[in-house]
């Protein structure tokens, strides 16, 4: 028998989900909109207007596009909240490649991946016997620098909390030309169709097999469909700057954008032990 409770989780994830749809609807249009404008003046903009996230995180930087050109101050991120040091010098490389990588990852092995961030370490300990495709892939991009200078561009903190990463683009849309396919969805940490705080996990289209390189990271229990490859837990010190990123809020005000915090990857390594 189903609960308020669960019913109430329910209607919520259903309205969610409804306004990704419209965000994705505003967002086709506004390539449109940018490409006559281009095709009139000769110039090619490639803003941040398309944000894919995973599956039920999708599509919503239109919203933060809008905001761009007509930001209140209310809405502005403001440098007080700002927990973060400046970025290390350096740009991001921009890299592609037509197929996953080939397997080589150690099943039996330890794998630990560190994001070295502008507003601290975080240490994740990588599920390589659970996920290998999806922990091998993070070990080759990795260490080809794809990570490195890139932005974390999206925070939710409305029904579901989480900090996303992992697009040279910084706009959403970006990634490393292959998919990878999901895995480890049926992962014993994932109960009720809850993703428990401290869970690293895949972003993806919403469609079966769409990962790439975007990776999302839990600091609060969120309730999501177990369709995102969970491979990795944070460590206690990682969770400790994910909840200091997320305590300064994101730029909307309405639980959904950017992250107020400067959170840039500096660097990214995979170690194996």
């Amino acid at each position: 028998m189903v609960t308020q409770e669960q019913r109430k989780r329910q209607l919520a994830r259903e309205k969610f989900l409804r306004q990704q749809q419209r965000r994705t609807s505003a967002r086709r249009k506004a390539r449109m909109r940018n490409t006559v404008i281009a095709s009139v003046l000769g110039v090619v903009v490639i803003g941040s207007v398309a944000l894919y996230t995973t599956g039920v995180l999708k599509n919503d930087d239109d919203k933060k596009a809008d905001a761009s050109s007509q930001t209140t101050p209310s809405a502005a991120p403001s440098a007080a909240k700002d927990p973060c040091e400046k970025p290390a010098a350096g740009s991001v490389k921009t890299q592609s490649w037509k197929k996953e990588p080939a397997l080589t990852v150690d099943k039996s092995a330890k794998y630990t991946m560190t994001l070295s961030t502008t507003c601290g370490d975080i240490g994740i300990a990588l599920k390589a016997k659970a996920a290998p495709h999806t922990v091998n892939s993070f070990d080759f991009l990795a260490g080809k620098g794809f990570f490195d200078h890139t932005k974390c561009h999206r925070l939710t903190t409305n029904q579901i909390y989480v900090l996303q990463c992992g697009d040279p683009t910084g706009s959403g849309s970006g990634g490393p030309g292959y998919t990878i396919p999901d895995e480890n969805l049926k992962d014993a940490d994932l109960k009720a169709n809850v993703y428990p705080a401290g869970t690293v996990a895949m972003a993806n289209t919403g469609q079966a097999h769409t990962g790439g390189s975007q990776f999302f990271l839990v600091y609060q229990d969120s309730q999501l469909p177990p369709s995102y490859t969970p491979f990795g837990t944070l460590s206690a010190d990682g969770m400790k700057v994910l909840k200091k990123i997320a305590a300064a809020g994101e730029n909307t005000g309405a639980g959904d954008g950017a992250p107020n915090a400067t959170v840039v990857i500096n660097k990214a390594t995979v170690t194996k032990s």
